[in-house]
């Protein structure tokens, strides 16, 4: 019987002749041996970071908020950007795994479990900074609209920050569950593979007693694909409403109109570059290049290309209204934002959101992992810069000359920002140890040549 000619056109999803015992054998190798040396620093250098972290919140919130770099003009700062800024992470993740999944993009099999779990620990770090930001973090379900016995004092429903409390709140238990979901066929794999007693029982537990019949295949791809369809919202909603925390006030610079689709697309630009950071790492050390590349690594490149000349477009838009709109307050706060005391943060933004990806133009630099590792590293860089000049930068110099004053970030606040990337990776380190990093039933159904590549495409 002879085989289907390999299509030239199209480079397969999986390399390395691979079965579809050795996908399983692969994918389930991190969890059943000892950790290497790698994971064991790597692990270490998170808790550390996590552990300074802790020590500084409970500082701030025994001492109280003074002890951030906050004044009478800037009131918001460094604890809004990383809260903007981790929420944007987490918007590639329901990306490649809701929408990409509609649009039946099968390249996201290898990449899309580590993306969602991304998102979660993302929105987990987001989280931290608006509690903290309170004050009084111990009285932080006051914003949850429930019945109580505070007379007339109620949430106001018509705030954005409450807004952001439904939004996030719903992004977070919707991936959450739709991770959770997509875990249980490879779960049941990794039950089945277990040897110990205790480790089986709590795969068995976790994996809801998937028994892999038809009809829990059926009905496991149609709840998966309603998942899909309430997620894919949320990609858009959930950003927008963030925008809405600056659009809707009269701060020049924050009133307007293009931070809803704005906010969106460096979303997305920066929860592409962090799927690049942490999929190149986990590329090279779990050994998974037959997994995880060049064609995935040149769709993600593309999204960020893409995702990059949109930013590039919100900020010509933006100077472009200012001046447009004859409004001298508009156009000072733009002139401020590129010629101010605050001109190198604005450089830097530009010069890493919008020149450095635009070698991603060449299929060389985007199949080549050490270049784009370290673009990556630099998107990161720029978007958190776009959020430290959209909000600090703003604030700094507004209507009154005599209420201008700058802001300087103390220990307290960039301790604080350490610990969000030691919880970050901590967790994400504890995910690739005890759970599956890459979907392997999904990778097992787009793997076009499980059997007869090993033999060769040859007739037999």
């Amino acid at each position: 019987m002879a085989h289907a000619p390999v299509s030239s056109l199209r480079t397969p999803l999986v390399d390395g002749n691979k079965t579809y015992h050795d996908i399983t054998r692969d994918v389930c190798a991190p969890l059943e041996g000892r950790p290497t040396w790698a994971w064991y620093a790597g692990f270490a250098a998170a808790v550390a970071a996590l552990s300074v972290g802790v020590i500084l919140v409970v500082h701030q919130i025994w001492t109280g908020i003074g002890t951030w770099g906050l004044n009478r003009t800037v009131g918001w700062s460094w604890d809004i950007t990383n809260f903007v800024f981790w929420i944007g992470i987490g918007h590639a993740g329901t990306l490649i795994s809701a929408i990409l999944f509609l649009f039946r993009q099968r390249w996201r099999t290898s990449v899309n479990r580590a993306a969602e779990a991304m998102t979660i620990f993302a929105v987990c770090c987001a989280g931290i900074f608006p509690i903290i930001h309170m004050g009084r973090p111990w009285l932080a379900y006051w914003v949850l609209p429930y019945p109580n016995t505070r007379g007339p004092l109620w949430v106001n429903f018509r705030s954005p920050l409450l807004w952001d409390v439904f939004a996030i709140s719903t992004y977070f238990l919707v991936s959450l569950t739709f991770w959770y979901l997509g875990l249980l066929p490879d779960l049941a794999s990794v039950r089945d593979r277990a040897t110990g007693k205790v480790r089986r029982r709590i795969y068995s537990i976790l994996c809801l007693g998937w028994d892999g019949a038809n009809r829990t295949w059926s009905r496991y791809e149609k709840v998966y694909l309603l998942l899909a369809g309430l997620a894919t919202p949320l990609v858009f909603s959930v950003h927008t409403i963030v925008s809405f925390d600056f659009a809707t006030s009269i701060v020049p610079g924050w009133h307007t109109t293009i931070f809803p689709p704005y906010f969106v697309c460096g979303a997305i630009f920066s929860g592409f570059g962090m799927v690049l950071t942490l999929m190149l790492v986990a590329r090279k050390v779990m050994a998974l290049e037959s997994y995880i590349t060049p064609r995935h690594l040149d769709s993600i490149s593309k999204i960020t290309l893409l995702t990059s000349c949109i930013v590039g477009l919100a900020y010509l838009t933006e100077f472009f209204t200012a001046w447009y709109s004859v409004n001298p307050w508009e156009r000072f706060a733009f002139a401020n934002r590129a010629a101010g005391p605050y001109g190198w943060a604005f450089g830097m933004m530009v010069l890493c959101n919008v020149l450095a990806p635009q070698m991603l133009w060449k299929a060389s630099v985007r199949h080549n992992p050490a270049i784009l590792f370290a673009l990556s590293i630099v998107i990161n860089i720029g978007m958190w810069f776009e959020r430290f000049v959209i909000i600090t930068v703003s604030l700094t110099r507004d209507y009154l000359p005599s209420s201008w004053v700058m802001y300087a970030p103390t220990y307290v606040e960039v301790g604080t920002l350490l610990g969000s990337f030691g919880l970050f990776f901590t967790c994400f380190f504890l995910f690739c140890r005890f759970l599956p990093m890459i979907a392997c039933s999904e990778v097992k159904g787009v793997h076009r040549y499980a059997r007869h590549v090993a033999g060769g495409s040859h007739a037999h």
